[in-house]
């Protein structure tokens, strides 16, 4: 259970994008007889408790988040309703290839702690620092202060990369929003799907 959420600024999406970091989400619902509280379904035990150990008490626009064991055993589908910026309340996940635990590459996977430096990955190879700070801007998320790409392999079809935020804070709400957020290309008839995560670097 989380709580503590704000409202106005949060869906289904948001906290899939936070959470999924410490396990996959199968499926998210915010309870419509407490504002500012979801229900969120983790695929199993150990997902759940690394998602309680890293994301309790942590803030996130402007609310600090409350996250606890929920003595429910799965989320129901039920009360739907419409969120502040028009989602549905309830979304499930179980089926998106974003999930980062049910793969062969799950092993690659670093458990992290909320930083204020964000590892990025899987962007499209001409993305430029200028184009990540108006997506940031775009989206009214904080912007970076430093930018890092990596030296990528010529037969490399993606950039990856540090991002370094003024704050924790600051990183945690970048990422809550612009996580799998697809990016389009001209050269390229499918989107590429940025990923981020925390990195195990503290600054650049």
């Amino acid at each position: 259970m989380v709580s503590g959420l704000n409202p106005t600024k949060t869906n289904c999406s948001h906290i899939f994008n936070l959470f999924c970091l410490y396990g996959n989400v199968e499926k998210v619902k915010f309870m419509k007889s407490v504002p500012g509280t979801a229900l969120v379904e983790m695929g199993d035990e150990y997902a759940v408790d690394r998602a309680v150990t890293h994301l309790n008490s942590i803030k996130v626009f402007g609310k600090k988040l409350n996250v606890c064991v929920s003595k429910q055993q799965a989320v129901i589908p039920s009360q739907m309703f419409e969120l502040a910026d028009g989602s549905s309340s309830y979304q499930d996940f179980s089926l998106t290839r974003n999930n980062r635990f049910n793969s062969t590459h799950s092993s690659r996977n670093i458990i992290q702690p909320p930083a204020a430096v964000l590892h990025f990955y899987n962007a499209p190879p001409t993305l430029s620092q200028h184009q990540l700070l108006k997506l940031c801007s775009e989206h009214d998320v904080p912007t970076f202060t430093k930018f890092k790409v990596f030296d990528a392999k010529t037969s490399s079809k993606t950039l990856s990369g540090l991002l370094e935020f003024s704050s924790k804070t600051e990183a945690v709400e970048a990422l809550t929003v612009l996580n799998h957020h697809q990016i389009r290309i001209p050269s390229s008839s499918s989107p590429f799907t940025l990923k981020l995560c925390f990195s195990t670097s503290s600054h650049l």
